[in-house]
């Protein structure tokens, strides 16, 4: 990701990985932020044991907060909290340095 760009680290543990609301919310809402205005990319792991963090990418914090905000969105957050998660920790940064590596020409 390009210096500057903001990350928004999502990491939880899931009470029931087969919960198919859970399962049809998260595809939903990875389908709707690629529609987000200031929207860079995401990234997401499940462990077997149930913990996970997404890492999402936006070009501001004004879109970060606009994606907060959108309406569903907003019904995931509350199926968390009520729901879905035993635990879960949100940490918002600025992408200070990135670089790569590829072995592929």
């Amino acid at each position: 990701m390009k210096k500057g760009c903001f990350v928004v680290i999502f990491s939880n543990k899931i009470k029931d990985a087969q919960d198919p609301f859970y399962r049809q919310l998260s595809e939903s809402l990875r389908a709707l932020a690629l529609s987000q205005e200031g929207y860079v990319g995401l990234e997401s792991y499940r462990n077997p044991d149930g913990t996970g963090t997404t890492i999402s990418y936006w070009d501001s914090k004004e879109a970060i907060l606009n994606w907060k905000k959108q309406s569903e969105h907003l019904v995931a957050q509350q199926y968390g909290k009520e729901k879905a998660y035993e635990y879960y920790s949100v940490q918002v940064c600025q992408v200070e340095r990135s670089y790569t590596h590829s072995s592929h020409s």
